[in-house]
């Protein structure tokens, strides 16, 4: 399918929920919300900042709310699409007359209300500690030099190797592994590192 460079464009490809998405944009165009289009997608934006997009699909369309996560929700219409998406929250409809105007214009204003409070949910940083598998922890003992570059690197490639390690099920897997990501630490590169310019 095409990708869409404007937002009328957009609701031209989902034209069988053409008025549909016609009213959802008008309703919030009628706030402060400022229009724009992120990953082919309308997106309404307060300073800047993400607030909420309108999505079409095969069997539903939908306002998705960044920060869904702190709407109170007493209408019990939102619903948090997939696990790792733990602020957003969805606002399904199959149909136009699904679309209660005063509803959603309520909602839409307190996702408004909450960026401008700064009510947002950060992404969790990984914990900067690195456990080492017992093998690697061997090695390092044998090892001096290896340990010292192992140290050298970031701490994300150093737990990437570890895990690395640590996620085979199998002795002789760990120990192959082991000796194949080897020459990869010594020289200072990351388990990835080989694939990233590609």
């Amino acid at each position: 399918m095409a990708k869409a460079t404007t937002v009328d464009e957009y609701i031209e490809l989902y034209s069988h929920y053409g008025e549909a998405l016609k009213t959802l944009r008008q309703l919030i165009t009628s706030t402060e919300l400022e229009e724009t289009l992120k990953w082919s997608a309308p997106v309404y934006t307060l300073n800047g900042k993400n607030v909420l997009g309108i999505g079409a699909f095969k069997n539903h369309f939908c306002i998705w709310f960044f920060n869904g996560v702190f709407l109170k929700d007493d209408n019990q219409l939102l619903m948090n699409a997939q696990e790792k998406t733990k602020g957003l929250r969805q606002m399904r409809f199959v149909s136009i007359v699904d679309i209660n105007k005063p509803v959603v214009l309520a909602y839409v204003k307190e996702a408004i209300e909450n960026q401008k409070l700064g009510k947002e949910l950060l992404p969790e940083r990984k914990s900067k500690n690195v456990d080492l598998p017992s093998l690697l922890k061997e090695a390092f003992q044998q090892d001096k030099i290896f340990k010292q570059s192992f140290d050298s690197l970031t701490p994300g490639k150093q737990r990437e190797y570890a895990e690395h390690i640590a996620s085979a099920k199998r002795d002789n897997t760990k120990h192959s592994r082991l000796n194949k990501i080897k020459p990869m630490i010594l020289k200072g590169m990351g388990l990835h590192d080989k694939y990233k310019n590609c």
